[in-house]
């Protein structure tokens, strides 16, 4: 049986790739299909919605490299508790109402939401090491 860190990373796996189809379908949208499908040498910047979702995307790309360093190091240190998996929780929904609240611009409500689930990940690994 796969442990909730590992199960919650998985699920952080599929957001990213919920978050991917959901830029994939603005960006197309943008900039029209022949620039999408193009080698985008000249491509132009995304703005509004499309350029909140792809930040966003970017930003879970980073977040997610910590998160996965934090379950690794309690999976393989052996140190999974109650404590862990709820904070592994917390990573992920902080995650997934991340996405709306930095597509449609919810200031300053981004940023605590960003920065609750970056404690979540840092007292992850924190309790690995004690």
């Amino acid at each position: 049986m796969m442990s909730p860190e590992l199960t919650v990373l998985a699920l952080a796996g599929l957001l990213q790739t919920a978050q991917f189809a959901a830029y994939s379908v603005a960006a197309n949208r943008q900039i029209g299909t022949r620039i999408a499908m193009g080698p985008r040498d000249d491509a132009p910047s995304l703005t509004g919605y499309a350029g909140r979702l792809q930040r966003a995307l970017n930003n879970h790309f980073e977040g997610l490299i910590l998160f996965t360093l934090a379950v690794v190091v309690v999976t393989l240190g052996d140190k999974g508790s109650g404590m862990t998996a709820a904070l592994a929780w917390i990573y992920l929904i902080s995650r997934v109402i991340y996405v709306p609240a930095y597509a449609f611009g919810w200031v300053p409500w981004r940023s605590v939401i960003w920065g609750i689930g970056f404690a979540a990940t840092n007292l992850m690994i924190l309790a690995a090491l004690f």
